[in-house]
Parts: structure tokens; sequence; C-alpha cells
């Protein structure tokens, strides 16, 4: 006789007996997926911090938490980080090798010095994970003009090596009379100063990364930062509209691979400086 009531109602997953259930997808990159609430369709490109960020065919990027919410050939599905393989070596964002469960080391006497919050920002982004496994700090000096300043006040030595990232580097600037002015004084033979040919770190984001042919050029007299902004369309009236800005950039940059060739082999070789204690 046919149990016209079913199976015991007490026995454990009778309230989602009959539900569908939901796969669980990993966010591999490349992986097309539409954002169920607005429509939004796009390949991953980044997984970071519990956000996984889109890129649409016309290269606009977005970015959305992971989880539930999402489409894949038109099924709802549950996006997840992605596992990774335990015979395959974990890389960071610079692109070098992660130690499994590494912890950070002590930091050392030593440090690399940039000018600006946003340049801070960015190393930290990039080289964090090998940062912290060096014991490296970076530090920001508002400017290379607080240089002088900061190393009289604590001088660098064998054991306390300070390099220095300048934005706008290049021959006959006034960051580069200022390094040259320092690196031929006392504090030269500890010190270390690199730099980009740009004039602002927002520039070390490649035009691709940003989804752009390339950056805007900047008339003379216009603030940079004020007229990025304006050339991309968003606000600029404050100092908020602008480190809103910079998060907008910052958002776009994911490994190594989103930043500029000479921007890398400099934060590259002051990681090597720094490094190299008592030599």
């Amino acid at each position: 006789m046919d149990d016209r009531y079913g199976a015991d109602v007490l026995a454990s997953g009778w309230r989602t007996r009959g539900q569908r259930e939901i796969p669980r997808v990993q966010a591999q990159r490349d992986l097309v997926v539409e954002v169920v609430e607005d429509g939004f369709c796009g390949a991953v490109v980044g997984i970071s911090s519990g956000m996984v960020e889109l890129e649409d065919r016309r290269r606009k990027r977005r970015l959305f938490p992971l989880g539930g919410g999402f489409l894949v050939d038109g099924e709802p599905v549950t996006l997840i980080v992605p596992q990774r393989a335990a015979d395959r070596p974990r890389r960071t964002a610079s692109g070098s090798f992660a130690a499994p469960e590494a912890r950070a080391r002590v930091a050392r006497a030593s440090r690399i010095l940039v000018e600006g919050r946003h340049d801070a920002e960015l190393v930290e982004k990039v080289w964090g994970a090998d940062l912290r496994a060096e014991g490296v700090v970076v530090e920001y000096l508002q400017g290379i003009d607080l240089l002088h300043d900061l190393l009289e006040a604590e001088p660098p030595s064998a054991e306390r090596r300070y390099g220095v990232l300048v934005d706008h580097l290049v021959p006959h600037s006034k960051e580069s009379r200022v390094a040259q002015q320092i690196e031929r004084g006392k504090h030269g033979a500890h010190l270390r100063i690199v730099g980009h040919p740009w004039i602002d770190v927002w520039q070390c984001v490649t035009p691709k990364a940003m989804g752009i042919a390339r950056w805007p050029e900047i008339p003379r007299g216009t603030e940079f930062k004020v007229g990025i902004c304006r050339a991309f369309g968003w606000p600029a009236e404050d100092q908020a509209d602008i480190a809103h800005a910079w998060q907008r950039i910052l958002s776009r940059v994911s490994t190594y691979r989103d930043l500029e060739p000479a921007l890398l082999g400099r934060v590259e070789e002051l990681i090597d400086f720094v490094t190299q204690e008592g030599r």
C-alpha cells in the first residue's frame, strides 16, 4: 500500500526536499557571467576581498560581491573563490611565488618611501604580500621636497636603508634635481632614489587596464588629477571627488600586468635594495 503522505515529516531535510539546488561555480578568469539584478554581462577578470570583477564586451568593468545572483549560460549559480591546485605554487599580485601560510616577519629598519598616499596604496595592492614577507614598510612623504628633512631626522645607514620612489623622474625636472642633490650628499651611500617618467602614479596603471586607448593629455595650468577627472567625465569639485576617482582607478589593478613595466622594475629594484642589510 502506497503511503499517501510521503516520507516521515520529521526526517532531516524535509523543508528543502524538492527544492532545486543552485550549483556553486568557481569564478575562474574569463568565465562569462550575467548579473541577475541588472543584466550586466561580462567575463571574470579578477577576484579580491570577496568581490568579483567583471568586464563586458565594451571593456567596462564593475565589481560585485561573490555569492548568489549570477547566471552562467542562463542558469543560476553561486560564484565562489576559485580553488587552487594543491601542487600549483600560488603567486602574489606581483607575480612572485608565495610561501604557503607564511607569516609576516618583524618589520625591518629599512623602508621604502613614496611621494603620496596613492603611490603607497598602489604599491601595497600589488606588492603587499611580498613586502610583509620581507618585513618592509612603505611610508609616504607628501612630496619629495620633504625627503631631506626626513633623512636629517632619521639618517639611513647600512642597517637602515631607504629606497625612494619618485613621480616624474626625468632629466631636467625638479624631481631629478632634488634627487641628484640628495644622492650626492652625506646620505647617498645608503639611499637609492628611482622613479617613473609620468606626472603622477595614476598613469602607471596601463591604458588597457583602464579600458582606454591612452591617458588624456592635460594642458599646462590645469591640476593633473582634476584634469584627468574632467576628461573622464568624473566629478572633481573637492578632495573627496579626487579620492573617489583614485579608488575607481585602483579597482582596475588586480596584478602586476595592470601596471606599466617602468614602474614594475623600479619597485622591484627598491625591494632588493632595502632587503640587502649590512652590505
